[in-house]
């Protein structure tokens, strides 16, 4: 593999290189042909590395490159220039093997015209048609990266040059070439090959184009359109292009959310099953979230757009599942290295075939030495070794984003399944993530709604959700807010700052102990209310405490089913929360999970994320929040909740879109489908060159007369590449729980 290491720095050497999506990429020396929308970056199917911004061939393997993102036009060049060259070609292709095969017994003319005949005829077969593999293969030598080209140029060449030779100077060869008046010539081998290969192609191209159908239809969610509100009240339809942040929509009845925003006015039920695979319809009241493309079933709403373009949840999930498709899985990076050297090694095995049959095998011994290596070289081909594993990761991915589960790259994907050990957050994993706020216990002295203010008015500057709570039932008490300065949060323990010349601090237990404030007198009260599921946080001004305040945060419906299921399969459940000790426990033990802790600061959970890999346990952290950052990325498979925060979901490679545990249940088993659909996929490829190989070389001769033709090599060659694909796609019918 050090070949083609070095092939990617000659590579961007000799492009012109130039970055985008924080890749370099090159230009490659490409066809003219119809060019996808300006920007679109072509990646190979089985090497993601390489990226490009013309359309072209892959380096490595030669393949054609695909965009990264498929478009909505079905149009595919690649696939209509082979379908124009099989299907000119091959009138040419069963005309010169039906003179190879009858020719003689018709007797319309002499052998040695025959031989013309056919060249004349195979020309445009080989050197129109098949021009394209040369050029592949050329670039596999110039490369130094041999691959399956490799070996189609070889053979296919090989038959071609030799039978051209033959037919023009034909006293060049022994006597013992002589066969029925003529120099024998494989002008019909050649034409076969080609015509196969192209076909091939055909198939796996139309095949191939299916494992994109998920983005397609990602992308086909998104209106065209949305209905403007305009200052002066007016509204007209507008091209989704020229909406901007801030702008408020109209959203009737049947009509899809143009974009990602809150609802203003209004009240209606949302499907959003497209994007989540929630399956009842959402209800929606001002202030709540909207998924742009999720369809609008009952009630007028206005909305104010908060993210378009390309910051939308349909956009990001279209990104993440197209990275996903293109990335390799540990199973992939083994069959590269193996596929490189098997190359080198089948042309090996050829040469051996060539003169073992050349001088010890029965006459004509050359002939059947060139037949035999031609063979060997076709039927060796590692295109299905190559698409094993990645036809599988590109389904497994879509199949995975119509369920609400994002795979960020496949080794996500094959690790899943090993995991035996789920850590949980408490707040917006196991439950909402809304929190109600509860009540205010003050200080001795302190007034209740003096608690509240400080308290929200030092929450303005938080994003987390219990401090949304506390400045929502603050508003609704039409309390006065102040503003903060010096704000500063402490993830997973609290937040700091002053308020009208006061330094406050809220938070847990710990953040108090940091500050030098005592908890004590307040302490019986905190504990009842953690007993019953509540989350405290202690309000302290000037070093001195103000008093506690409750909020409450219900359970998801989905979560006692979800941690159900997951500990019938065997998983180690343990819940590591920033919230208090007791309340945490109470919120366990109404879910059967006996491992908690509380009152973790973000190190603390990365701690223990680590404590657990040590002991030998495969770890997936489950989590919705910056302070479950370094957890989410320190886990083997870290899982962010799509109804979380951006900083979740970008340090984990897999995000459950609705924010639902049962989609962990749902990726293990899409995990364990995957792995054991790639594995069927590299057997059958290696089972497939081990069996054909021996026969093309022609170790069975001697038992048993066979011998196998080229142009059947290359027949069993172009249908081992369509039968990986095809057992990729079966995927797409995979039974996932829930």
């Amino acid at each position: 593999m050090s070949d083609q290491k070095h092939d990617h720095r000659d590579h961007a050497q000799h492009g012109h290189v130039h970055v985008a999506h924080g890749r370099a990429e090159g230009k490659p020396d490409a066809p003219a042909v119809p060019m996808l929308p300006a920007g679109t970056i072509y990646t190979c199917p089985m090497h993601s590395e390489i990226r490009r911004n013309q359309p072209g061939n892959c380096p490595i393997c030669g393949m054609t490159l695909e965009p990264v993102l498929p478009s909505l036009d079905d149009d595919n060049p690649a696939l209509a220039d082979f379908q124009r060259r099989f299907w000119w070609t091959l009138p040419l292709t069963i005309i010169v093997t039906a003179l190879a095969m009858i020719g003689h017994r018709l007797d319309l003319m002499s052998m040695a015209t025959q031989s013309w005949v056919e060249f004349a005829l195979s020309a445009p077969v080989v050197l129109w048609a098949g021009w394209p593999f040369f050029a592949r293969g050329v670039q596999s030598i110039f490369h130094r990266s041999p691959n399956m080209w490799t070996l189609i140029g070889l053979g296919t060449g090989a038959a071609f040059v030799y039978s051209v030779v033959a037919t023009l100077a034909p006293g060049v060869f022994p006597a013992s070439f002589q066969s029925m008046g003529r120099v024998a010539v494989y002008f019909e081998a050649a034409d076969v090959i080609i015509s196969l290969t192209l076909l091939g192609q055909v198939l796996e191209l139309k095949a191939r184009s299916q494992t994109s159908a998920a983005i397609k239809s990602l992308l086909g969610l998104a209106p065209k359109t949305a209905r403007r509100i305009a200052p002066d009240g007016t509204e007209a339809d507008v091209p989704l292009t020229h909406v901007h942040v801030g702008d408020l929509l109209r959203v009737r009845p049947g009509e899809k959310v143009p974009v990602d925003g809150v609802v203003t006015e209004g009240a209606s039920a949302v499907d959003e099953s497209m994007l989540t695979g929630e399956s009842l319809p959402v209800s929606k009241r001002p202030g709540d979230k909207l998924i742009g493309a999720t369809l609008n079933t009952s009630g007028t709403l206005v909305m104010r757009s908060e993210r378009v373009g390309a910051q939308t949840m349909l956009s990001q999930i279209v990104q993440m599942v197209a990275q996903a498709q293109r990335s390799k899985a540990p199973l992939q990076r083994m069959a590269d290295q193996v596929a490189g050297w098997f190359v080198l090694a089948v042309v090996a095995v050829a040469l051996a075939t060539l003169f073992a049959w050349g001088l010890f095998g029965p006459e004509p011994r050359w002939v059947y030495g060139f037949i035999n290596a031609v063979a060997v070289l076709i039927i060796a081909c590692p295109c299905a070794l190559g698409l094993a594993t990645p036809m599988s990761i590109m389904v497994a991915t879509g199949r995975g984003a119509t369920k609400g589960i994002l795979f960020r790259d496949a080794a996500a994907i094959e690790h899943f399944r090993k995991v035996d050990t789920l850590i949980v957050d408490k707040t917006g994993t196991l439950t909402e993530g809304k929190p109600r706020f509860d009540r205010i216990v003050p200080a001795p002295g302190v007034d209740p709604d003096e608690v509240l203010r400080l308290a929200a008015s030092l929450n303005q500057g938080s994003e987390h959700p219990l401090a949304d709570a506390i400045v929502r039932a603050a508003r609704e008490r039409n309390l006065a807010l102040a503003a903060t300065t010096d704000f500063e949060s402490s993830s997973g323990i609290g937040v700091r700052g002053v308020v009208e010349g006061h330094a406050l601090a809220l938070g847990n237990t710990a953040l108090m102990q940091q500050v030098g404030v005592t908890v004590d007198s307040l302490r019986p009260q905190a504990e009842v209310l953690r007993s019953e599921g509540a989350s405290i946080m202690h309000l302290a001004a000037d070093g001195r405490l103000l008093g506690l305040l409750a909020v409450s945060d219900p359970l998801k419906a989905s979560t006692p089913e979800a941690l159900a299921a997951l500990q019938r399969d065997g998983l180690r459940v343990v819940m590591a929360t920033g919230d208090g000790l007791t309340t945490a426990r109470a919120v366990a033990s109404r879910l059967g999970i006996d491992e908690v802790h509380g009152e973790v600061k973000p190190a603390d959970k990365l701690a223990l994320v680590r404590k657990l890999q040590d002991e030998g346990r495969i770890v997936a952290m489950a989590g919705d929040g910056i302070n479950d950052a370094p957890a989410l990325a320190q886990a083997d498979v870290g899982v962010a909740m799509g109804t979380g925060t951006d900083v979740a979901m970008n340090s984990a490679p897999v995000t459950l879109v609705k924010g639902d545990l049962r989609g962990i249940a749902q990726a293990r088993l899409l995990s364990v489908a995957t792995i054991a659909n790639m594995k069927q996929n590299l057997v059958f490829a290696f089972a497939y060159n081990v069996l054909g190989v021996p026969l093309a070389a022609g170790l069975l001769y001697p038992l048993t007369g066979w011998l196998l033709s080229p142009m059947i090599a290359a027949l069993a060659m172009s249908l081992s590449s369509v039968s990986v694909v095809g057992n990729a796609l079966r995927l797409r019918r995979t039974t996932l729980a829930g």
